[in-house]
Parts: C-alpha cells; sequence; structure tokens
C-alpha cells in the first residue's frame, strides 16, 4: 500500500520575517518528511485571491490578504506517508492560542491576536492538489530518495 501524499506547506510572511523558517523546515525533516519543492515567493493581491479564493466573500479575507502580501513566503511542497494529517497535527491549530506545546505554531507564533499563525498546511488531499499546482510547476517538483529511504523495506 502507497499512502505517500504531498502537501503544500508556507511558511507565511511573519515566520520568513522573524527568521523561524530554518526551524519549521528542521521539524519537518527530522519527522522523516521529504521538501519536494521549495521557493521563495512574494505574493501580489491578485495571487492571494487565487489563493484564498473561498475566502473571497468573507469579512476577514482583507486581513488574510494584507497578512499574506506583506512580505516574502517561503513555499514547500512536502512529501510522505500519510503527509497531509502528519503535518497538521505538527502545525497545530489556526488560532496560535489554542495550539498546543510541541506544535509549531504552539512553540513558535505570537498570539498578536492579528491572525498571525506563521505558517499554512494543505487542509486534505484535494486542497492540496489545488494547492500545489497552484504555487508549484510540475517541472519544480523533484522525485529523490532520502538517505534513510534507502534503508526502509517498505517503498
Amino acid at each position: 500500500m502507497n499512502d505517500i501524499e504531498r502537501s503544500l506547506v508556507l511558511i507565511k510572511p511573519d515566520g520568513v520575517q522573524r527568521a523561524v523558517a530554518g526551524e519549521i523546515i528542521t521539524r519537518f525533516e527530522k519527522a522523516g518528511l521529504k521538501i519536494v519543492g521549495a521557493k521563495m515567493v512574494w505574493v501580489d493581491g491578485d495571487f492571494s485571491k487565487r489563493h484564498y479564493a473561498e475566502h473571497l466573500d468573507k469579512p476577514f479575507y482583507k486581513d488574510l490578504e494584507s497578512l499574506i502580501t506583506e512580505g516574502p513566503i517561503l513555499a514547500m511542497v512536502i512529501e510522505g506517508r500519510g503527509v497531509i494529517a502528519v503535518v497538521r497535527k505538527m502545525v497545530g491549530p489556526t488560532k496560535p492560542e489554542e495550539a498546543a506545546p510541541g506544535t509549531i505554531r504552539g512553540d513558535l507564533a505570537h498570539n498578536l491576536g492579528d491572525g498571525r499563525n506563521l505558517i499554512h498546511a494543505s487542509a486534505h488531499s484535494q486542497d492540496a492538489e489545488k494547492e500545489i499546482s497552484l504555487w508549484f510547476s510540475k517541472e519544480e517538483i523533484h522525485s529523490y530518495k532520502r538517505a534513510d529511504e534507502r534503508h526502509t523495506q517498505y517503498q
């Protein structure tokens, strides 16, 4: 059974500006997940509308757009077994004040009450597919084996 999935993960401008991107990446890699695509992007209003299309008519959209366009984002495609659920568990709840210690948001996000929460992760496989194709071309996603994968009997 091959349950390898991919998820889009965005280290948002507040994560890049606070210089915690390396720590976040390290957490994913230490969990055995594989980064198969990565790039830094400065999102504009048009791209924000495409990424947050389901929220355009909601009262909080303007704040979302303001936060995602205020600085560069580190966008990644992360791959692994059950990666969507694993990453969401590692990231923690959307609201930093609800995130448990040990999660990325629980340990690193500042609860400023302004919607800043460091990171975005795909919610489910349909979102992941849609988001990855929005942020990455097929040529920007790579296939390779990590050293630990070469020693695993279940591949």
